[in-house]
């Protein structure tokens, strides 16, 4: 399953791409991510900059969290995370939005790291299953993640016990996530 996650994600990430071309006639655009350097940025604007995906340039593995926390990561979480550098990406899964995590540059991959880190030490503190965000939602208290026990992917709200599985696994997932298009 390592090989299709990030095959499904390079097929989400082209459609997002397109779907952009199509509807702005440029590359994706954020205002988010303007003033700090990335591989991806194509072209600066005002208060903008576009962006497309570049190759991951680092080690792909997520080394770091696993020894912080003694603990394998789900191998498909690993691959999405070191598959590309690339913006975050508004789309929509079953018609609920979120917008998917993303690695901008070499820097912020060391930022997702430690976010990933503290998110699995929260959850251990609370005797929760550990799980990997891959996406937020447009709710603080919900995320998108990967659960590390079963490879399936939840909605959970943080802090509780509440989840819900939307996607037996992440390359399901990836391959259901539609682009959120510009007038949505």
């Amino acid at each position: 399953m390592i090989e299709q996650t990030p095959q499904a994600l390079n097929d989400f990430t082209r459609r997002y791409c397109d779907s952009w071309q199509q509807q702005a006639g440029h590359a994706p655009a954020s205002r988010d991510l303007h003033g700090i350097p990335s591989p991806c940025i194509v072209a600066t604007r005002e208060d903008e900059v576009w962006w497309l995906p570049q190759p991951f340039t680092l080690p792909q593995n997520l080394d770091a969290v696993e020894r912080a926390l003694d603990i394998h990561l789900q191998p498909a979480v690993v691959a999405f995370y070191t598959a590309q550098f690339a913006g975050d990406m508004a789309g929509t899964y079953d018609g609920k939005p979120l917008s998917l995590v993303q690695v901008w540059s070499e820097e912020d991959f060391t930022r997702v790291q430690e976010n990933l880190i503290g998110h699995l030490v929260m959850k251990r503190r609370l005797k929760h299953s550990p799980t990997l965000f891959i996406a937020t939602t447009e709710s603080e208290l919900e995320v998108v993640s990967v659960c590390n026990l079963s490879g399936e992917v939840i909605i959970e709200q943080l802090g509780t016990q509440k989840k819900q599985v939307i996607a037996p696994s992440l390359e399901n997932f990836l391959n259901s996530l539609q682009p959120l298009t510009l007038a949505d």
